[in-house]
């Protein structure tokens, strides 16, 4: 028997998303990780629930969701300002649970900015649940390459 996942067993990512080029670091850790952006400069961050983020009772982990809400809350300053960031301040609202194999998706808008701190609003869903929602305060740093 083997471990490895047939190609009609795979979890098929929706059209528009590519995985994210995360090959070091904590993103690889959770990963793989998924994103989508528009010609708006609309996001989407997504991932799957699989096995190394469920809890005791196969839903997503709670500190998951949390890792991921910052990676997706803070993308929104990346996009309205192609530079680093650090999180300040990241406050959530756990509304429903992930289970294992939802395909879990997180986006955010600026909403507030202040000399180099943005202040975003973010949610976090999987279909049509609302998973999370939350607010993040993050300072810009330098430019991104």
């Amino acid at each position: 028997m083997t471990d490895d996942l047939l190609e009609e067993t795979m979890f098929q990512i929706p059209d528009g998303y590519r995985v994210m080029n995360w090959n070091k670091g904590f993103g690889r850790q959770i990963g793989p990780l998924y994103e989508r952006v528009l010609d708006d400069k609309s996001y989407t961050r997504a991932f799957i629930v699989s096995d190394h983020h469920v809890n005791g009772m196969n839903n997503c982990h709670g500190g998951m969701l949390m890792a991921f809400a910052d990676m997706a809350f803070g993308h929104a300053v990346t996009i309205s300002t192609h530079r680093y960031w650090v999180t300040i301040r990241l406050l959530t609202d756990f509304v429903s649970a992930a289970k294992l194999g939802d395909w879990v998706e997180g986006t955010a808008e600026v909403v507030g900015l202040e000399d180099d701190i943005f202040t975003v609003n973010g949610k976090i869903w999987t279909a049509d649940r609302t998973l999370m929602t939350g607010t993040g305060v993050f300072k810009a740093l330098g430019a991104r390459p």
